[in-house]
């Protein structure tokens, strides 16, 4: 049975119908589907868009996008956009956009739910993950993890060393489909050319030619086993195992196999001095942690550490959880931690799979490029479970998706500080600010690839975020980003406050594209449940779409604050919205809900307009110096609307 067929025997089997569409499969709506709490919202804008007679309008420009879409699949190219490394949930979400906000909320409320839960969750959460990236996602349980209850320590043993040898024999299949030299050229330039000058080109490479380079030969490793290799270590964080190891009694260092059980002291682990070692299990102490690295010479690595408030440090790229070309696997039980790293840390990869999960403690993680749950080329995930912790990075960071990569950050609980940017600067000389491209951001590299899936997800507290351009919920040159706050009186700064090294900024404080955003055939997408909060930010955001894409903020309750003076537009064939949800509200200006007067990028008659809408749900509000409460306006072109209700049930009043 050939690959496509067999993706459609298993997507009936998950009830799931499909449509192979230019070489790609494409997902379709299924009634099977559990309701979104966006049905209100598709049912406002249709009949907001019904109202004005722009139904035709829409779907002109619905009809227009799938044919740009078309025009450059698989090996079709149109202007300088090309189908490399097309995501097929991806296409579906921007074929379908007024259905597409639904989606988003249901893929982030699920994909939270089952990282709440136990490691069978995580497995979930990783097939989910694995199918967005159009492979295969396992339908049974990793066949050596079916036993539950407590575990003796020798069976935790011999299931942890089940599962590496069983991740290195999956990622050795990964490569064989690269020839010898193939598989030398990755080793020897996948990171040079995608990440070591990334900051002279943010929104592309510097080599286009040796990027497009990169990006086919991950595209043709088999990454199917490649995520498969990834997934056979996800069950060694069942707490079932983890509590039979931390009752290991043992004092001194032990080696077996690959394994090392290190005691309970406050040890210094080198990592790369032990390349030999694929497994290390600390039980307890203050321990630090220099590099472990994971590459070629270090395919698959797992590190536990059973307690203690634990150092990470190094400057090698593919650590802490982190790999390029390889399986990595990171889990720490307990303590205040600390992670330090440069490069692909931190829940990263670069052809591959890394996963860091931190069960509790209040902990700093510090990096520079791709980290906290960056990847590119397979999957990454940064899951803390509970405590204060903080987050610093400068570029492709915290829930970040380059081609044919899935990564996400997921913090389940505490007070949380998100920082991203600071320190190069941003990709336009027109206005001041640095680089960000972080913070639940899909992004493919312009002209030479299609982007990837970030995802930044939090559970509760009251939250900080800052974030420089192109960052927060965001999506640039086909790719999806996601960005959602389950609860907490959260405050989204905009630009961030200080440099990244904590110095004076040397830019001024300003903040493009960055929260609820989508540029060039994107989707970018900001929720947030609970609590009174402040969206920051200077300009195109707050759910601003330009040129081909959708990009929505959506806020479910509370009294909040939107600080822009405009939000929920859309220009250049663009479909840009902010829907809020109860509470008093305030906004920073009357432009909110303004459609762009006219497409210049596009044939206008061909591409239908500019659709943008700003609807408020319940409350007493403010728009700058007006009071519109109960009122429909037009806003710019006759696509942009601007809707207050008093509750949600009215329909009424269109214009």
């Amino acid at each position: 049975m050939n690959r496509k067929l067999l993706i459609c025997a298993c997507c009936a089997l998950l009830g799931i119908s499909i449509v192979l569409h230019s070489g790609c499969v494409y997902r379709s709506s299924s009634s099977t589907r559990s309701p979104s709490l966006l049905d209100p919202l598709q049912e406002e804008i249709e009949n907001a868009l019904a109202g004005r007679d722009l139904e035709d309008n829409f779907a002109r420009y619905q009809r227009y996008t799938d044919d740009r879409l078309d025009a450059s699949a698989g090996a079709n190219t149109w202007s300088d956009k090309s189908g490399g490394c097309r995501l097929a949930w991806y296409d579906w979400m921007i074929r379908h956009q007024l259905q597409s906000p639904a989606e988003a909320e249901r893929f982030t409320r699920e994909l939270h739910a089952a990282l709440e839960s136990d490691h069978h969750g995580l497995v979930n959460a990783f097939d989910t993950a694995t199918e967005k990236l159009d492979l295969i996602p396992k339908l049974a349980k990793p066949t050596a993890w079916s036993q539950e209850g407590q575990l003796e320590l020798r069976d935790a043993f011999a299931k942890i060393q089940y599962s590496v040898v069983a991740a290195q024999e999956s990622f050795r299949t990964a490569l064989a489909t690269l020839q010898e030299e193939e598989q030398q050229e990755l080793r020897r330039d996948l990171y040079a050319v995608t990440t070591q000058r990334a900051e002279d080109n943010a929104l592309s490479f510097v080599d286009a030619a040796a990027g497009r380079r990169m990006c086919e030969l991950l595209r043709v490793m088999d990454r199917q086993a490649l995520v498969e290799a990834g997934r056979t270590l996800l069950p060694i964080a069942n707490t079932a195992l983890l509590d039979a190891l931390s009752r290991h009694s043992a004092t001194n260092a032990q080696r077996v196999s690959g394994i090392m059980f290190a005691g309970p002291g406050a040890d210094n682990h080198d990592m790369d001095a032990m390349m030999d070692i694929s497994v290390l299990i600390d039980c307890g102490g203050d321990d630090t942690y220099t590099e472990g690295t994971v590459s070629a010479d270090r395919p698959v690595l797992v590190i536990i550490d059973l307690g203690g408030n634990d150092v990470y440090r190094g400057r090698n790229p593919g650590i802490q959880g982190g790999a390029v070309l390889g399986v990595s696997m990171l889990i720490d039980c307990a303590g205040n931690d600390q992670y330090e790293a440069v490069d692909v840390a931190q829940g990263a990869c670069l052809g591959g799979v890394g996963i860091l999960i931190d069960f509790s403690g209040d902990d700093t993680y510090r990096g520079l490029r791709r980290n906290q749950g960056s990847a590119m080329g397979g999957i990454a995930f940064h899951v803390d479970r509970s405590g204060n912790d903080s987050y610093h990075s400068a570029l492709f960071a915290q829930g970040f998706g380059g081609p044919l990569g899935f990564g996400m950050l997921d913090d389940l609980s505490g007070q949380d500080h998100y920082y991203a940017g600071g320190k190069w600067a941003d990709p336009y000389g027109d206005t001041p600010g640095y680089a960000g491209v972080s913070q639940g951001v899909g992004s493919g590299p312009r002209g030479v690839a299609n982007g990837g899936i970030g995802v930044l997800l939090d559970g509760g507290g009251d939250d900080t975020y800052e974030c420089d351009y192109f960052s927060h919920g965001g999506g640039y040159w086909f790719a999806a980003g996601f960005a959602r706050d389950f609860g907490g009186n959260d405050e989204r700064l905009g630009a961030t406050r200080l440099a990244y090294d904590g110095g004076e900024r040397e830019e001024a404080v300003f903040l493009r594209w960055g929260i609820a955003w989508q540029a060039h055939y994107g989707l970018g997408f900001v929720f947030d449940d609970e609590g009174d909060d402040r969206y920051g930010g200077n300009v195109v955001g707050l759910g601003f779409s330009w040129d081909v894409g959708t990009a929505g903020l959506i806020d479910l309750a509370g009294n909040d604050h939107y600080l822009l003076d405009k939000g929920g537009q859309g220009h250049e064939a663009g479909f840009g919205f902010l829907y809020d949800v109860g509470g008093n509200d305030t906004y920073g200006g009357t432009e909110y809900g303004t459609a762009g007067p006219s497409v210049t990028y596009h044939p206008e008659d061909q591409s239908g307009g500019n659709f943008a809408f700003s609807i408020n749900i319940g409350g007493h509000d403010e728009y700058g110096d007006e009071e519109w409460n109960n009122t429909v306006r037009q806003q710019g072109s006759p696509g942009g609307f601007l809707i207050d209700r008093e509750a949600v049930t009215e329909t009424s009043g269109w214009k």
